[in-house]
């Protein structure tokens, strides 16, 4: 119990970011914080993908809304069901990766320049951010847990809108030929790259 409650004290914090950080604006005040409810719909996100000639890349999690909510804030997952939050950091702490938290495709195939939707199918907020190399992302105690320490500078320059609320999408294009990296500022060993 003595390790769930250290890392809750810390990721409480967090919570207030990334529902702070949900959206493409600021909030002036704390009463205009977004909440997952304010999410678009995912059926709205599927037929956009569609649109896009069926290819996407999905952010996926597994977080209990329960117990998630419970100990790091209301509002931080929206799905139903899912990994309790002990389990999600025994997993990390085992594994220094959990392996349902993923981007699919983790290997993005680019035969020509190609506009992708990115769609956030899981039940908490993340990012997908182009990095020179994979390191960690902006809550140093999943860092920790993830074996990389060292933050990736992408990660300490990210806007607003960088964080993709669950139900949301962006879309991102894709040069042939070149080799990058991808990865979640805030669960840093979700990573994908281009070949």
């Amino acid at each position: 119990m003595h390790q769930t409650t250290r890392v809750v004290s810390i990721f409480v914090p967090l919570a207030f970011v990334l529902v702070a950080c949900s959206e493409t604006s600021s909030p002036s005040n704390p009463s205009e914080l977004p909440t997952v409810a304010d999410a678009s719909p995912a059926g709205g996100i599927i037929e956009q993908a569609a649109s896009d000639g069926g290819r996407r890349i999905v952010m996926l999690d597994e977080c209990d809304p329960d117990s998630f909510n419970a100990a790091i804030g209301a509002g931080t997952c929206s799905r139903n069901g899912g990994l309790g939050f002990d389990t999600f950091i025994a997993l990390l702490e085992k594994h220094a990766q959990v392996p349902s938290w993923r981007f699919s495709p983790n290997t993005i195939h680019v035969p020509r320049e190609l506009t992708v939707s990115v769609v956030n199918q899981g039940g908490e907020a993340h990012t997908f951010t182009e990095v020179d190399d994979f390191g960690g992302g902006i809550v140093p105690e999943l860092n920790a847990l993830s074996g990389t320490p060292v933050v990736a500078p992408e990660c300490l320059a990210l806007g607003a809108g960088d964080f993709i609320a669950p139900g949301g999408q962006t879309s991102h294009t894709f040069e042939r030929g070149e080799a990058d990296k991808y990865q979640c500022c805030i669960h840093p060993w979700m990573r994908a790259s281009t070949r």
